[in-house]
Formats: C-alpha cells, structure tokens, sequence
C-alpha cells in the first residue's frame, strides 16, 4: 500500500451534495452550480472526480433524499463510495479508491461544512494528503448552540479560516475558491 506522499494526482472530491444535505443549507444553490462547473472542469482536464454519499436510516440507499442534488450528476466511470459516519474514510473504501487513482492531493466541495467537510478533511490532511479545500464550494445550515445561533455562513467562514491555517510537515492545505482551483 502505497502512502499518499508517494502518489502524484490530484482528484476533486464531492462529499455529501444530497437532496437532504443541501435543503436549507447557505446558497445551496451557488454551492451546487460552482461544484458542477468544477466537476465539468475536472473532467475535462482528466482529473478523476470521486463522489461520497452518505447513507442512515433517515436517508436510505436510492431514496430520492439520498440522491444527488441538482444539477450534480456522477459519471458511470466515476468512483462512488459510500459512507455512514461524518469521515469519508472511516469503514469505507475511499482510501483503496485514492490509492488505485495515484492521488496525492484532495480538493474539496460538499455539505456540511461543520461535520463531514471538516472531519474529512482534517482526517485527510492527518493522513499525509495535500488538501485544496474549495471555499465557496461548501456549505452547511445555521447551528441552534443553545445559547447561541450561529448561521450556515458564519460557520462556512470559520471552516474556511480554520483550514487556511492548518500545517503540517511537508504537506500543503490551501482554500480557493472555485474559480481559483486547478485540478492538474
């Protein structure tokens, strides 16, 4: 098994952009146009695109709550990996599939900000890859704290601020936005 540091791609990573996700989330909708143009992106310039869907007992396997939101669509050749925890690679096969791929570097795109795009990519950039995440190509909905409400882009910032300034020896972790990103 080879570790990321020995691999040289780069994959776009699409986590969780569902119809249940994405409802209500902040500018669901941009969200979803600026991720399909990079997946357009992506695709044109030969970057493999892996798509995760998370599944439980509110959002069963092919319901319509389940399925890609609009106007996302997988390709037949796309790898899908599914998911049941907020860590894409935690008892799923995303790791076999970012190594079969040659994949060094992550970017980004998905729901929900505060859950399974930051444990994600923090799980990533633990595990040795280089991570892009795309920072108006994710999104969440407000937080009751209690207390405290926070709204959906008040915590899109803080994810995007807390990533810009994570570090680790010998790795590179950025946000862009997805105008910005390249993918070769």
């Amino acid at each position: 098994m080879s570790t990321p540091t020995e691999r040289a791609a780069t994959a776009l990573l699409v986590i969780d952009l569902q119809n249940d996700v994405v409802a209500g989330a902040h500018d669901a909708e941009g969200v979803l146009a600026r991720t399909a143009a990079l997946v357009d992106r992506a695709r044109a310039e030969g970057a493999p695109v892996v798509w995760v869907q998370h599944e439980d007992e509110w959002m069963p396997r092919g319901s319509e709550l389940w399925q890609l939101a609009a106007p996302l669509a997988r390709g037949d050749d796309e790898p899908l990996v599914h998911k049941k925890y907020r860590d894409s690679f935690a008892d799923t096969a995303l790791e076999s599939v970012l190594e079969r791929l040659d994949v060094r570097r992550l970017v980004v795109a998905g729901a929900q900000s505060d859950v399974c795009i930051r444990t994600t990519t923090q799980r990533a950039a633990a595990d040795g890859y280089d991570v892009t995440l795309v920072g108006d190509a994710h999104t969440t909905v407000d937080a009751d704290l209690g207390d405290l409400t926070l709204t959906g882009e008040q915590i899109i910032a803080h994810t995007n601020v807390y990533f810009s300034e994570l570090t680790y020896p010998g790795q590179t972790f950025a946000v862009a936005n997805a105008a910005d990103v390249t993918l070769s």
